[in-house]
């Protein structure tokens, strides 16, 4: 029998990683994801997880031990934010290169100077090219079941590549809300044992990473690329078996009130909360406007992106990492690549805002929608403006 208990986001994301019965923990803390790391040492602590906890250094020093653990064969979590996310930057590439499927949820923060603690997607996008599975949350709710999730997607045999949850930092990080938790026998029905088929084996030793000349390192890099592209099915397939088991079903791009609106609006993460409200208030209007939320941000769900936005006329895409000096934000350039040549006819305008945790409320979402859609009457080849920010 499920029960649904108050959890703030990041006891969401833990509690995902106890109950997939996580074999190795290796992190280290930095705000807002610190709160995720020591739950995780108090479920370890109170024997309530039978897991090895490694109190490691740095951030590199966690990718690090968590690459040692999913090569030798244990199911392996950690948990990172902002400075953190990019100290442990390089090794990311070495844990997808191996295809390795580490789990971690990042509790998304802006990256400094200036020096702060509050969330956008500043550290998110700089992941973007590393070969990591990403996901972003809406809710609470969504980090527990996306966490729980993505073990078994990252450690499919038709998948092994490592993922990442990613949450809006305090706004979901340290907000509480209730949270809906399966048996942890129905999780054990629908998570397998991990078991990686080239797991490090000293009775049978093999070479892991070794170094490529140029006339080979393309062609890994290809199959590397295509083998991340082919996980989209694999995706929907086990979103679909969480769907039946647990009655909530996720999409890589899910819609509300878009069938038949002319302006979309495209958000990710928290935000859609707020967003959904704004749609009504433009709708009890008598305005033509619809909501999709970008979950799915690697492998990019191109197919799923040409059937959300079938019959719209605008698109309104919402970026809260600043791109400095560059022409878009980071969603909306990849949409712009995604759709040319497939709706050319599609006015898709950038909206820039909420950055280092400012607050949009719902009038401001308001005004995200009419900005992007007077860029989109007046043809203009610019494509970004910013909203909530002084001066």
């Amino acid at each position: 029998m499920s029960r649904r208990v108050p959890l703030e986001g990041s006891f969401a994301a833990a509690e995902a990683a106890k109950m997939a019965d996580v074999d190795v923990v290796a992190a280290y803390p930095i705000t807002p994801q610190t709160h995720i790391i020591e739950r995780m040492a108090e479920f370890v602590n109170n024997g309530e997880l039978k897991a090895a906890f490694i109190p490691v250094e740095s951030e590199h020093s966690a990718m690090s031990a968590c690459w040692g653990a999913s090569g030798a064969g244990a199911r392996t979590f950690t948990a990172t934010a902002s400075q953190g996310f990019f100290l442990m930057h390089e090794v990311l590439y070495f844990v997808s290169g191996l295809r390795l499927p580490v789990v971690m949820a990042v509790s998304n923060r802006a990256v400094g100077l200036p020096a702060n603690i509050w969330g956008d997607y500043s550290d998110a996008m700089s992941a973007t090219y590393t070969g990591w599975l990403q996901v972003f949350a809406a809710n609470n709710q969504e980090i527990f079941d996306f966490t729980l999730a993505a073990f078994r997607i990252a450690e499919d045999p038709r998948v092994l590549l490592p993922f990442m949850v990613h949450m809006d930092g305090f706004t979901l990080s340290h907000v509480v809300e209730a949270v809906v938790l399966p048996e942890q026998e129905e999780v054990d029905a629908f998570l397998p044992p991990y078991k990686h088929p080239y797991v490090f084996d000293t009775d049978n030793p093999c070479c892991y990473g070794s170094v490529m000349s140029p006339t080979t390192y393309a062609e890994v890099k290809k199959a590397q690329d295509i083998g991340i592209r082919e996980t989209l099915p694999v995706i929907k397939e086990v979103w679909k078996d969480f769907g039946k088991r647990f009655g909530r079903y996720y999409n890589p791009i899910d819609s509300y009130k878009a069938d038949g609106a002319k302006t979309l609006i495209m958000v990710t993460g928290g935000l859609a909360e707020t967003a959904k409200v704004a749609v009504d208030k433009k709708r009890a209007q008598g305005e033509s406007v619809g909501l999709i939320t970008l979950h799915l941000w690697r492998p990019f769900p191109f197919e799923d992106l040409y059937e959300a936005v079938k019959g719209a006329e605008n698109l309104v895409v919402f970026d809260r990492a600043p791109t400095l000096g560059g022409p878009t934000g980071p969603i909306i350039g990849e949409v712009k690549a995604a759709l040319f040549g497939v709706r050319n006819d599609l006015k898709v305008a950038g909206i820039l805002g909420a950055f280092c945790g400012r607050i949009l409320e719902v009038e401001e979402f308001e005004e995200v929608i009419d900005r992007g859609n007077a860029i989109c009457k007046s043809g203009r080849q610019e494509m970004v403006e910013t909203v909530g920010i002084r001066g």
